[in-house]
C-alpha cells in the first residue's frame, strides 16, 4: 500500500472515531471525555407489559410509529452470552437485574453479540414494526420475514430496534443476580429466558465421566442433552450447542451449584432445555449425594421394634412407592421403589422388576435403622410371586451416612442366614418366616439392616414381599 494513502486512511479513521465518541480536547491534551447519549427515548411501558401483548396464537405486529401510533419502547437486561458458542444468533434478556418477572428472546442475524451486549447490558428496545408471538412454544421477539412467522433481525438494521442504555460515559452494565430456583421450579413457563441458579444438584450417575457433548459418526460435536438431578429425584436438562467451545469438559463425579438461562423448546418429552453461558457456570466441588433416596426424615436407631407396615397407606396408584419417614427407600439403579400393598387385610412392602423398561436393572434398598449395641436378633416374614430367580439379599452396615451414595458404605451380607421361598412360578405364595438371625456380638453402634431387591426386566423378575421386620 502507498504510505501516503495509508496515512490518509489512518488519519480519517482517527478523526471519525473522535467524532463518534464526541470527545472534547482542551489545550493541555488531557484524556478525552467520552459522552454517551441514548439512541432511543425513555421507555413507554415495562417489559412485562410488552410481553403481555403476545397473543395466545399467531403473532402481534407492533404498529409503526406515526401520527396515530406512539413509540413502543421498553428496557431489559442481557443474561445470555454467545462467547462460548451457545445462544447462537440470539439475545436473551429479562426485565430486571434481579428478581425478574419476565424474560424474552430475540433472534439477531449476527454472531458474537456478546461483544456488543455482554451479560448485564442494559438495553432498550424500540419495538415499532417488530412482531411478538410464540415460536416453539416460547414467547419470542423478532421482525417480519417471508419464510418465518418471527424472523431474525438483519445485521444491517439491528440498531433500528436495539440499543444500549448509557450510564453517562458508556454502556450501562448491571450486576445480574440469578434467582435461586429448584429443578422442579425451572419447569414453570414464567421463568423461561431468565437467569437462575440451582443449588445442590449433580449430573446423573450414568453420565459421570462422559464428555459434556456427544459426537456424531464423523467425529463432529453435536447438540447434546445431559441430565441434572437433585437429592429429591427431580431432574432437569442441560443442553449445549454443537458449537459450544469448551468441548473437552468431562462430567465430574461431584455435586454443587449451576447457573443457566432457563430455556424451553417446543412441547416434547423434554421441552425445558437449560443453557449455560460457559463452563464457569458449573460449580461442582462437593461430594456426590445419593440419587433416588426417599424418606429418612425421622430416622431413629432402636434395638427393639417390629414393623408390620399397618400404619402406612397401601399405594394403589402410579407411581407405586411410599415415602417412609423412619426408613430409607433407595432406588440405586432404575426407578422402582418398595411399595406398601395390602391383601386379605394385611399390609406389607413389595417390589418386582416385572414389566419394567426393556433390559433395565433394578437395584433398590429398603434400609432400616438399628442400634446394634442394644439389638440381639433379626427376623422377618417373606413371600414371593412369579418366582424365576433369587432377587432378595440382606445386609448389615454401620458406616452408611443417610443421603450418601450406598457405594461408599461397607455392606456385610447375611442372606445365607435366612430361608426364602423359591415358588410358585405362577401366582403368589403365602408369607412364611425367613428365620431368626442372631446378630454378632461384635456388631455394635448405629447402623442399618438393608434389604436389597436385585432384578432385571429381561432376567429375574420375581416379586418379593416383606412383612413383620422384627429386631429384638
Amino acid at each position: 500500500m502507498n504510505i501516503k494513502n495509508f496515512l490518509k486512511i489512518s488519519l480519517g479513521i482517527a478523526v471519525l472515531g473522535a467524532v463518534q465518541l464526541s470527545c472534547i480536547h482542551d489545550d493541555k491534551w488531557d484524556a478525552p471525555e467520552i459522552v454517551c447519549n441514548n439512541k432511543f427515548n425513555a421507555p413507554t411501558m415495562t417489559m412485562a407489559e410488552f410481553v403481555a401483548l403476545s397473543p395466545a396464537s399467531g403473532v402481534y405486529t407492533v404498529p409503526a410509529q406515526d401520527g396515530t401510533h406512539p413509540e413502543v419502547i421498553f428496557d431489559g437486561y442481557v443474561v445470555s452470552s454467545d462467547g462460548n458458542g451457545n445462544f447462537y444468533k440470539t439475545l436473551v434478556f429479562q426485565d430486571k437485574p434481579q428478581n425478574p418477572t419476565v424474560g424474552l428472546v430475540v433472534g439477531i442475524n449476527k454472531s458474537l453479540n456478546y461483544a456488543d451486549f455482554p451479560v448485564g447490558s442494559h438495553i432498550r428496545i424500540r419495538a415499532n414494526g417488530m412482531v411478538i408471538g410464540k415460536s416453539s412454544d416460547v414467547i419470542t421477539l423478532g421482525v417480519k420475514d417471508p419464510d418465518y412467522a418471527i424472523g431474525r433481525i438483519p445485521e444491517s438494521i439491528i440498531s433500528r430496534y436495539i440499543s444500549g442504555v448509557c450510564n453517562g460515559t458508556g454502556l450501562d452494565i448491571a450486576n445480574i443476580v440469578p434467582q435461586e430456583l429448584t429443578l422442579a421450579q425451572i419447569k414453570d413457563p414464567k421463568y423461561v429466558n431468565t437467569l437462575a441458579t440451582v443449588k445442590n444438584v449433580q449430573f446423573v450417575k450414568n453420565e459421570v465421566g462422559l464428555p459434556l457433548m456427544n459426537k456424531d459418526a464423523s467425529g463432529t460435536f453435536v447438540d447434546t442433552n445431559r441430565t441434572l438431578v437433585d437429592a429429591a429425584g427431580n431432574t432437569g436438562i442441560l443442553r449445549t450447542d454443537g458449537f459450544f467451545k469448551p468441548t473437552s469438559y468431562v462430567i465430574p463425579d461431584k455435586s454443587g451449584d449451576i447457573t443457566f438461562v432457563v430455556s424451553k423448546y417446543g412441547t416434547g418429552a423434554t421441552p425445558y432445555q437449560n443453557i449455560i453461558r460457559g463452563i464457569s457456570d458449573i460449580n461442582f466441588t462437593r461430594s456426590r449425594f445419593a440419587e433416588g433416596v426417599l424418606g429418612g426424615t425421622t430416622i431413629s436407631y432402636s434395638g427393639s421394634f417390629t414393623e408390620n407396615f399397618e400404619s402406612y397407606p397401601a399405594n394403589t396408584s402410579s407411581p407405586y412407592f411410599n415415602t417412609f419417614p423412619k426408613y430409607l427407600n433407595y432406588a440405586y439403579t432404575g426407578s422402582r421403589y418398595w411399595e406398601v400393598r395390602s391383601f386379605s387385610s394385611n399390609k406389607y412392602i413389595q417390589l418386582s422388576a416385572n414389566g419394567g423398561t426393556a433390559s433395565t436393572a433394578y437395584d433398590t434398598y429398603f434400609m432400616v435403622p438399628v442400634d446394634f449395641t442394644a439389638a440381639n436378633s433379626l427376623s422377618f416374614r417373606v413371600n414371593v410371586g412369579y418366582y424365576n430367580g433369587a432377587a432378595l439379599k440382606v445386609y448389615t452396615t454401620t458406616n452408611y451416612t443417610p443421603g450418601s451414595d450406598i457405594s461408599t458404605a461397607t455392606l456385610n451380607e447375611i442372606t445365607s442366614n435366612f430361608t426364602f421361598p423359591t415358588a410358585p412360578a405362577s401366582g403368589y405364595g403365602t408369607f412364611v418366616s425367613a428365620g431368626i438371625f442372631s446378630l454378632p456380638n461384635n456388631l455394635t453402634g448405629n447402623g442399618f439392616i438393608v434389604f436389597k431387591y436385585q432384578g432385571n426386566s429381561s432376567g429375574i423378575t420375581t416379586t418379593v414381599q416383606l412383612d413383620d421386620i422384627t429386631v429384638q
